[in-house]
């Protein structure tokens, strides 16, 4: 009768275990797709972020030290040139 009762003991901690490891592996796949999605976004911010700092520093660099301004699209003109 005694190893009934340690063998139903063992049987409950055994599905106790697999019920814990279960809801690890669920914790897990979610950390985990929630990570590469914002691997995914940091990524894109790098992206935008490189793009516009590179624009700005151009234009900051064109105007500061090489007095360059922007060109007034109304007071440009473009002339043909024939061969």
């Amino acid at each position: 009768m005694l190893w009934i009762v340690l063998f139903a003991v063992l049987l409950a901690g055994v599905v106790a275990v697999n019920v814990n490891v279960l809801r690890l592996n669920i914790e897990l796949d979610r950390v985990g797709r929630e990570r590469a999605e914002l691997k995914a976004d940091i990524a894109g911010l790098r992206s935008e972020l490189s793009s516009t700092s590179a624009t700005a520093r151009i234009e900051r660099v064109a105007e500061k030290e090489l007095g360059l301004v922007q060109a007034d699209p109304d007071a440009t003109v473009y002339l043909r040139l024939e061969r």
